[in-house]
């Protein structure tokens, strides 16, 4: 249900589907290109990220975040991120060597994916956004 996988659904039609009940969970891929350098090699920026989006979403975080800059290759090396949520997960990781970021939202309580793709987008100052949805049941 992506631009690779299909016709994406506008956020109201996906909040819709997801509360028929039919769906256990939403999961949200969010490709950002052309990031910040600064920002996506700054772990308390990401630390901040995480707390902000959960709060953008109305997701309720289960502890800190875990942010960890690691990777031998510089073709991964970069920060990855772990925010635990009461309804799932958001997970992240930051490739400096590209000024990518590779964000998953999932969750089993219903949230806007265009909108949060638009967020991150905004907030590691990206030049372009690329997302998919799955539901997963």
């Amino acid at each position: 249900m992506g631009p690779r996988s299909g016709k994406l659904l506008s956020d109201e039609e996906t909040i819709e589907r997801f509360k028929k009940g039919e769906e256990w969970g939403l999961l949200t891929s969010i490709d950002l290109r052309g990031c910040d350098p600064e920002k996506i090699r700054d772990g308390d920026y990401i630390r901040k990220f995480s707390v902000d989006l959960c709060d953008h979403i109305k997701m309720r975080r289960f502890g800190e975040p875990i942010v960890v800059r690691f990777g031998a290759d510089p073709r991964v090396q970069g920060y990855s991120l772990a925010q635990l949520i009461e309804t799932s997960l958001i997970s992240g990781h930051f490739a400096e060597d590209t000024d990518r970021a590779f964000i998953d939202v999932f969750s089993c309580k219903e949230y806007p994916p265009k909108a949060v793709a638009e967020y991150c987008k905004r907030y590691f100052g990206a030049e372009s956004v690329e997302y998919s949805v799955s539901f997963r049941t």
